[in-house]
This record gives structure tokens, sequence and C-alpha cells, in this order.
């Protein structure tokens, strides 16, 4: 893998919630620059698209804690993908999943897949969850339609974990995210399985990628 193919891979991230326009403005211009994605908050998302349309444009979906009822989901997705989103990042209702409604768990994905034509990818939260869960989420994901499945939203305690990607990567590609800062790390997730890295800090992992 070369380094253009290796940036491509990262989903350089603003989601904080005193997220501004400059932000986003600043994270699309970096982007652009290192060849990576961009994965911004969906409020943004038409200014993006209109300020660097050449930069794959991933959003977010029932974020941050995945409790928004399956038809805002829905008109979010919508929304999102309406106004030039490239790919959504849904949060998985994890107080369904731990009470053992999978059904609902997966009914409540299915529903934005179906909704646009675009990858889904479904944070799972694994952080929260015991692994028996960390798999009935995964499969839950696949059932549903999903395109990949993804570690963390970055806002619970924990983030990506080689030991959580290679779980997952059992079922779907992987986006890993979640305290992800430095090269080595980023590189570690991807040995692993992942085959999408989220992060913050793309610059500075892109700018450590070793020159042949």
């Amino acid at each position: 893998m070369d380094r253009s193919e290796f940036a491509a891979r990262i989903d350089h991230t603003v989601l904080g919630p005193e997220t501004t326009p400059a932000d986003v403005e600043r994270v699309l211009e970096e982007a652009k620059a290192h060849g990576m994605n961009a994965c911004i908050p969906p409020c943004y998302v038409k200014e993006a698209v209109e300020h660097a349309p050449d930069v794959t444009l991933a959003t977010v979906i029932g974020f941050p804690h995945g409790q928004q009822t399956t038809a805002a989901k829905h008109g979010e997705a919508v929304d999102a993908w309406q106004v030039g989103a490239d790919e959504v990042d849904m949060v998985l209702n994890v107080g369904r999943l731990k009470t053992g409604d999978d059904e609902t768990v997966i009914a409540d994905i299915a529903e934005v897949v179906a909704a646009v034509p675009i990858p889904v990818k479904v944070i799972i939260e694994t952080a929260l969850l015991t692994d028996s869960e960390k798999h009935r989420a995964c499969e839950a994901a696949k059932e549903a339609g999903a395109d990949f499945v993804k570690t963390s939203t970055g806002f619970a305690d924990g983030g990506a974990t080689v030991e959580d990607v290679e779980l997952m990567a059992e079922y779907l590609p992987v986006k890993a995210s979640g305290g992800i800062g430095s090269y080595e790390k980023a590189k570690a997730m991807l040995d692993a399985g992942a085959d999408r890295i989220g992060a913050s800090s793309g610059v500075e992992i892109v700018r450590r990628f070793p020159e042949a």
C-alpha cells in the first residue's frame, strides 16, 4: 500500500459539539490536500459539498447515542444523501441491543439502509458492549444489509482496539475509530482487518506514513 492508498482509507473527522463551519472547512482542506475522506456533522454537509465537491464525505446519523426513533434516523439519512453526503455512519441503539431486542435493532438499521443508495456504516460503540453483544451487533448490521460496522462514536470511554477489529471483521468491513491518534495505531488497526480509519488526527497519521 502506498501513501495515496493509505490516505484514501482515512476519514478525517470533526464531530465535537462545538464544531464550527470554520472547523469543517479546515478539515475539508486538509482532507483534500492529503487525499483523505472527511466525516463531519450533518448540519454542514450541504456547505461542505459546495466547498470541496471532490472530497468523499461521510456524515453521522442518530449521533451520538443512537436513541432517535427509526423515522428520525430515516429522515436524517435521506436528508444527508439528498444534499450530497457520500456515506452515512449511523449509531446502533445500544439499549435495545442490551435488552435482547435484536429484531428492533435490525429493523432500525434496515430502514436506514433501504432509505439511501449510499454506503451505511453502523457504529456499534464497542466500549459499551460485551464480546457476546459485539457479535450480536455485527450480526444485526449484516442481516440489515449494512456496508460496514464501525467501532466507536468517540464519545464513550474507550475506542478502537485490535481485538474488536478482529472480531468485527468476521462479519463486515470495519471502520476503526476512537482514540486512533498515530500512524502506528492506524496501521495496527488495518493489519487487524480494518478497511477504514476514522480519526481527527488524519493529517498527522498520513504524514507519518513511511517513505519507500
